[in-house]
């Protein structure tokens, strides 16, 4: 029976050691909430480290304790979690994932600890994956784990979601180890993000620094379709309702009400961390004291700051700054029976921040960077009377979901302090009409919602691979068209050259036929049942030039030309390129442009390369001109056709579906063969009749049967034909 296999770094427990023995408990967290549902049920395993140091003599009964609870533990060493944990994921991975770069430090044990303990976790994973399995990687201290699984396993189901930010490539690039990141992600077939904006970045570092092609969010590695996509995180949203009834939160909201009964909360609640914005808010509190003074004792800001790593250099610093700046607004503000901040450094219950979401009038949360932020939903979540207001920063996930908060930027200390005095004087009605439709936005995507999201979707992601695999050229189906090739006394082979038979060059004039390729069509030409007809949109006279010496008919531009060996060059009667003219400058204006593009002049068409452009100006320039010759082709009988890494304008007669039915005319074959790479090999495809073997070079969307992925297998396979 197939199970789901959650791998996280840390487990969803809290165990905590007195005198050598180990108590365990289940953590709270959202993520632990969302998918207990998933781990907790048959043979179901979440796979993750503890989170403490356990002695070695201790881990078998850990390991036992751990197993009923349907976890299995990686047990990391002092000097792992130092490298790998707070050294590679902490000082690397988490400052330039979230636009702090100044603050990473590239140092190569960082790597070196941290690519050692992802491969620790993958050996835990091989112990009891089995196939039909699938397995969902959570969190950026795992990034090269799925491609680790992929090459052991390759045709599991593997899901990998990113809780952070994923920075833009500018960011991302300057990551040493970037590639390999890039690499080990891709071996998920499915990667979720929070927002639109993070998978755009990760697709746009991919196709800049690999080797791939992605179209839309769809990235082709190696055949296999990988889909990024956005699933914003939710909450459990019923777990803050109910807590509102909860009697400890109904003593807990008491005691507010006593202490603070004629005075605006703030609540403002973070781990303590550079990421959040805690400076600037603090700042953008005092300027609302200063600019708006009819506020003294009337509000307070309550702020709780959650310690986590302390010990670091920054993130000292930064406790000392918060603890400065809080202690000097209450020296510079504060009355005889008023503190304007309320500042606490330590964790709370559940229940009191339970109490603070449904006391306070105001959420602040304005963070510098967040993937999500799901205090702002668990403030949301809590507000079962619909009031309140809800300070957010646009900078945080959350922003994209929760558009009824007042969206600032956490930069603008003005624009913080403004955004509170709006809170504060906001009409009930407008807080409610707000409030109402952000509740109703939490609920629905709530964290179960989530989970049924991703988990339905990485399901149709090995659907759609599977389809794609039915039309890949497996050996079988080769030799099946082989010994149908064999037995038929008249052939024809309709091969396009570029992309086809050579690989693209950056140079056009550098792909003539090497030695192999001419040996190849040699023997295939030189077997009297075969017809060979090479249909190309290369220009007459480079076919002439290139092919002429060989036994084979050839089809020039498109199908502008065409010659039968051993007879004259022949055109389309009736065309004419007096329309180059008009077109010629508009592909000069873009040329100009456009640093790396060049235009090809053929008889009856004009081609815009792109191929040497930088990679996304090529494509953007690409989409401007399409859409600037629309205008000029439309009612001059001309046709646009994009095709890989060109524009090409051509006459609406040259077509090389009609050049191919025209060298048919009257002849019957018992065995056709098309094979080719573009958008023009499609007419090709779709004019011979379906007992034709058509096959596509690369994987995209075709009319034809069957794909082979590029033209060393398209020669292999001609080899195998011509084989005795």
């Amino acid at each position: 029976m197939s199970k789901t296999i959650i791998v996280s770094n840390r487990l969803p427990v809290k165990i905590t050691e007195k005198d050598g023995d180990y108590m365990l408990n289940p953590s709270e967290g959202g993520l632990a909430t969302g998918l207990g549902s998933i781990y907790r049920q048959g043979y179901n395993i979440w796979i993750g480290w503890p989170g403490i140091d356990v002695s070695e003599a201790a881990q078998p009964q850990i390991t036992e304790q751990l197993g009923e609870m349907n976890l299995m533990p990686v047990y990391l060493t002092q000097e792992e979690i130092n490298n790998y944990y707070e050294g590679f994921s902490n000082e690397v991975l988490w400052p330039v994932f979230h636009y702090m770069s100044v603050y990473a430090r590239y140092e190569q044990v960082y790597w070196d600890f941290y690519y050692q303990v992802n491969s620790k976790f993958r050996d835990a994973i091989l112990r009891v994956a089995e196939p039909g399995d699938v397995i969902w990687i959570h969190d950026y201290q795992l990034l090269l784990l799925p491609g680790m699984i992929r090459a052991e396993v390759p045709d599991v189901a593997i899901g990998y979601f990113q809780h952070i930010p994923f920075p833009s490539f500018e960011l991302f690039r300057l990551i040493p180890w970037r590639v390999e990141l890039l690499e080990g992600m891709l071996g998920a077939d499915l990667l979720g993000f929070h927002t639109f904006d993070d998978s755009h970045h990760f697709l746009n570092a991919v196709t800049r620094l690999l080797p791939v092609n992605a179209s839309a969010n769809v990235v082709t590695v190696n055949d296999r379709a990988v889909i990024a996509e956005t699933f914003p995180m939710g909450i459990d949203n019923e777990k803050f309702e109910q807590l509102s009834f909860d009697p400890e939160v109904l003593r807990q909201l008491e005691n507010l009400k006593e202490t603070f009964h004629n005075t605006h909360l703030v609540l403002s609640i973070d781990r303590l961390d550079y990421s959040k914005g805690i400076i600037q808010r603090l700042q953008a509190f005092e300027l609302f004291l200063q600019l708006y003074p009819e506020y003294t004792e009337k509000v307070v800001l309550y702020m709780i700051v959650v310690p986590s790593r302390d010990t670091v250099p920054q993130y000292k610093e930064l406790k000392e700054a918060i603890d400065m700046l809080a202690g000097g607004i209450n020296a510079r503000f504060r009355t005889m029976n008023w503190h304007p901040v309320n500042y606490f450094y330590r964790s709370f219950p559940v229940e009191v921040l339970s109490a603070l979401y449904n006391f306070a009038d105001v959420g602040l949360v304005t963070p510098m960077r967040d993937g999500m932020n799901l205090v702002s939903k668990e403030y949301v979540a809590s507000r079962k009377d619909n009031n309140g207001v809800l300070i957010l920063s646009e900078m945080a996930g959350a922003s994209k979901e929760l558009i009824d908060a007042l969206i600032v930027n956490p930069n603008n200390i003005g624009a913080i302090a403004r955004a509170l005095h709006e809170a504060i004087n906001m009409p009930v009605k407008e807080q409610e009409r707000r409030m109402k439709s952000m509740r109703q936005v939490v609920q629905k995507f709530n964290i179960s919602h989530w989970v049924k999201l991703f988990m339905t979707r990485l399901q149709e992601v090995k659907q759609l691979q599977q389809s794609m695999l039915a039309r890949r050229m497996s050996m079988d189906m080769q030799s099946q068209v082989r010994n149908h090739y064999k037995k038929a006394p008249e052939r024809v082979i309709f091969l396009d050259y570029d992309g086809t038979l050579v690989g693209f060059q950056a140079n056009i004039d550098l792909a003539s036929p090497d030695q192999e390729l001419y040996q190849l069509l040699k023997t295939l030409t030189h077997d009297k049942a075969n017809h060979v007809v090479m249909i190309s949109g290369r220009k007459h006279e480079t076919l002439e030039e290139w092919l002429g010496q060989l036994p084979l008919d050839l089809i020039a531009e498109h199908g502008a030309w065409h010659k039968k060996y051993g007879e004259d060059w022949q055109k389309i009667p009736g065309l004419n390129a007096n329309w180059k003219q008009d077109i010629m400058p508009i592909l000069d204006t873009y040329m100009d442009r456009t640093p790396g593009s060049f235009i090809e002049e053929k008889s009856y068409s004009l081609v815009w390369h792109y191929r040497k452009v930088e990679t996304g100006l090529g494509e953007l320039r690409a989409n401007e001109l399409m859409n600037t010759l629309r205008y000029f082709t439309n009612d001059i009988g001309l046709q646009i056709l994009p095709g890989d890494k060109v524009i090409e304008i051509k006459n609406v007669e040259i077509n090389k579906g009609k050049a191919t039915l025209t060298w048919l005319q009257d002849r019957k074959f018992e065995f056709t063969l098309a094979i080719g790479d573009d958008h023009t090999d499609e007419d090709i495809f779709k004019a011979l009749s379906g007992d034709a073997v058509t096959i596509k070079v690369g994987s995209q969307v075709s009319a034809a049967r069957y794909y082979l992925r590029n033209h060393h297998e398209v020669r292999a396979f001609l080899r195998t034909l011509v084989a005795g």
